[in-house]
């Protein structure tokens, strides 16, 4: 069975095939816009990478090349498009109801599109790929596997905001959480590559990338996490502000005459790394600007870390203990700096960095604590992909 999986971002598509249920990766790439608004391609398959670039940056169009990169008879990847079994998307937002890999039918994608004030950044994209592969491939199954589903084991005390409870009975206005793909695949992984039984371990997951959050998984169930009813909350990201005071939000509205526009322009959009240290969104650009004397750079890298140690000083607490802290997206994988002043001053509960192995362990699947660390420190590459194929997998047997 081949399953094509793919993760719509706001500039960017990244796509695997895998033949199930033997999870052998076929082909994987990307179609990236860059600075200049022009896409950047990448093809990998059977060992060999092909790139090409172009002006502007549609869906239609990536997806289109990407397709035709499938079946093309030189990379001996697929016969045609008919031997496509399923295409798993991965979806931002899916409520209460849905806690598992779900066919997209159109009341689903109409759904989706009265939904895009809740995830601005993502539901545009979700429903730009979906709409496109029904255009290229009209036949083939599409599935979908939502970023909130992983959270739906968070119990009332952690989902439950402080407001009148009839808002919550009545329109489920509540935490969902999300990047639940990816903390359901690094906690389970992280936990072999660290010896451990999940199902008797006390994890906090660390997704950094330009979004990011932090979720608690106790005995291999979230029962908590940073991201609230829409992606701002929680964590400093790229752009977005995180936790934030909601009468700040009012006090914007009521004396700067901000509209609700122009807020979720401030706390999607500028706000975030880019915001504090005024340099860029980007991670690896704010880090070097801080190592060239930027003082608002260094805040703003400040401000990342000490959200991030909070958090799992706060689960840490929540489980009753920690057993393991991993690393995954690309901040996560790739960040020696970022890990180190995560880690720094966690040896109170028993966390203690390795500096050799920390510093050698970019984008690696491995270990990265003192042989006495009373807790685990794990890295373990983002594959969401995988698990979205073994979902899809499972909705179509």
């Amino acid at each position: 069975m081949n399953i094509l999986v793919i993760n719509c971002g706001s500039s960017s598509i990244k796509f695997q095939l895998f033949r199930m249920p033997e999870e052998k990766l076929i082909a994987q790439g990307k179609a990236e816009k860059d600075s200049r608004g022009e896409t950047c391609f990448l093809f990998e398959s059977g060992g060999k990478q092909k790139e090409k670039s172009w002006e502007g940056f549609t869906y239609q169009k990536n997806l289109d090349e990407i397709l035709g990169e499938l079946v093309h008879p030189e990379n001996n990847c697929l016969g045609s498009l008919e031997d496509i079994d399923a295409v798993g998307h991965r979806l931002i937002h899916g409520g209460e109801e849905k806690t598992g890999c779900v066919e997209i039918t159109k009341p689903l994608l109409e759904k989706m599109e009265a939904s895009v004030s809740l995830a601005p950044l993502h539901y545009p994209p979700n429903i730009e790929g979906v709409k496109a592969i029904n255009q290229l491939i009209p036949e083939v199954l599409q599935a979908g596997v939502f970023d909130t589903a992983f959270h739906h084991t968070l119990p009332p005390r952690a989902f439950l905001y402080g407001i009148p409870a009839e808002w919550y009975e009545k329109h489920r206005i509540r935490r969902y959480g999300f990047h639940g793909t990816s903390h359901k695949y690094a906690s389970r992984k992280a936990c072999d590559v660290a010896e451990l039984n999940y199902s008797k371990s006390k994890v906090v997951s660390c997704h950094l990338g330009n979004g990011a959050s932090v979720a608690a998984v106790k005995f291999g169930k979230s029962v908590d996490t940073s991201m609230g009813f829409t992606p701002v909350e929680g964590l400093l990201m790229g752009t977005r502000s995180g936790d934030i005071d909601a009468g700040l939000i009012l006090n914007l509205q009521q004396n700067f005459n901000l509209s609700s526009g122009d807020i979720q322009q401030l706390i999607n959009k500028e706000g975030g790394l880019l915001g504090l240290s005024g340099v860029s969104s980007d991670y690896r650009a704010v880090e070097k600007a801080a190592e060239q004397g930027n003082e608002k750079a260094q805040t703003a890298l400040d401000v990342y870390h000490y959200r991030i140690k909070k958090y799992i000083g706060a689960y840490a607490a929540a489980m009753g203990g920690l057993d393991l802290v991993v690393f995954t997206g690309g901040v996560g994988e790739n960040s020696a700096g970022a890990r180190k002043a995560v880690c720094d001053e966690m040896e109170f509960l028993g966390v203690k960095l390795s500096a050799v192995f920390n510093k050698n362990a970019e984008g690696k699947e491995m270990v990265i604590h003192e042989k006495e660390s009373k807790v685990k420190v794990a890295i373990v590459p983002a594959n969401e992909e995988l698990t979205i194929a073994r979902e899809v997998t499972g909705l179509v047997k």
